[in-house]
């Protein structure tokens, strides 16, 4: 099995930067069939909404809400991901979920049902 874990959330200023990392043991993000890793992030009252993903083949895939300000990247070792969130804004507050699995085809990238495995997430709250 796979263990996931974030970090990086805090508080950030609008404009600001952040950047999270999800780290992954036990199992190594390769290691997943045509897998993919992805973030997600929820706020108080609404349903998690897609972030960002990579895919196996390195392949990148953004919400149109974060496109040309978050990047989505991993490490040489495919065993941690990371999201670089700039230009940020009061809606990017939230819990910023990262997740993965097996089998992930392009169509179901965005939704979480598509991940088996989840980390326990960490706040990022954007505020002036």
């Amino acid at each position: 099995q796979v263990q996931l874990v974030e970090s990086g959330g805090g508080l950030a200023q609008i404009g600001g930067s952040l950047r999270l990392s999800c780290s992954a043991s036990g199992r190594s993000f390769s290691s997943f069939s045509s897998g993919a890793v992805a973030w997600f992030r929820q706020s108080p009252g609404k349903e998690r909404e897609f972030v960002a993903a990579i895919r196996y083949s390195g392949t990148t895939h953004y919400a149109n809400s974060v496109k040309g300000r978050f990047t989505i990247s991993r490490d040489n070792a495919k065993t941690t991901v990371y999201l670089q969130l700039n230009s940020l804004k009061p809606e990017d507050t939230g819990v910023y979920y990262c997740a993965t699995g097996s089998g992930i085809i392009l169509s179901s990238i965005p939704s979480p049902s598509s991940y088996s495995y989840w980390g326990q997430g960490t706040q990022v709250t954007v505020s002036s």
